[in-house]
């Protein structure tokens, strides 16, 4: 397995617009570490621990002390399948679903609204518009006790993508 194959460059993204819709959730004081095919990001803050945030359920967990310890950790147990989705990801490209520069994987319907983890609810989204969905749904959804019935207000982003060939 070469871990490349489970993750995206990058570096040309323009995280400080990327991360906005996030704005009443994450810290500027992040650094934006290590990107997973779904969107996923493994960040630092000033204190060096490595957090992962997980888009798709909107969580920001802490899973290392420092990028030395994730280091050790992404090889114990499940962790790299799990933090990674090598499983899915390796459905996914078996089944033809790949990614150009400036994509990310993304969900028909969002886990955190009963969505599954599967390559049938698996799109292939601009990076940008993966963000923009998510950072609205959660924001809409963030006050809600879980079970809630909700009717979420879709908005228009302001640049047009190209459609995945």
């Amino acid at each position: 397995m070469a871990l490349d194959d489970y993750l995206i460059d990058h570096s040309d993204v323009d995280w400080a617009s990327v991360l906005s819709p996030w704005h009443w959730f994450l810290s500027s004081q992040l650094t934006v570490w290590i990107m997973n095919r779904f969107g996923d990001l493994f960040v630092r803050f000033d204190d060096e621990a490595i957090h992962m945030f997980d888009v798709g359920g909107g969580t920001l967990e802490r899973v290392a002390d420092s990028r030395d310890g994730f280091s050790d950790l992404i090889d114990r147990e499940d962790n790299a399948n799990q933090w990674l989705m090598i499983p899915l990801v390796n459905e996914l490209v078996a089944s033809g679903k790949l990614l150009k520069p400036g994509y990310c994987y993304g969900y028909l319907q969002s886990p955190i609204l009963g969505g599954d983890y599967t390559v049938e609810n698996t799109i292939v989204i601009p990076i940008a518009e993966h963000y923009h969905v998510n950072g609205s749904i959660h924001e809409q959804i963030k006050d809600l006790p879980d079970g809630s019935k909700v009717t979420l207000r879709v908005t228009e982003i302001d640049q047009p993508y190209d459609a995945p060939e």
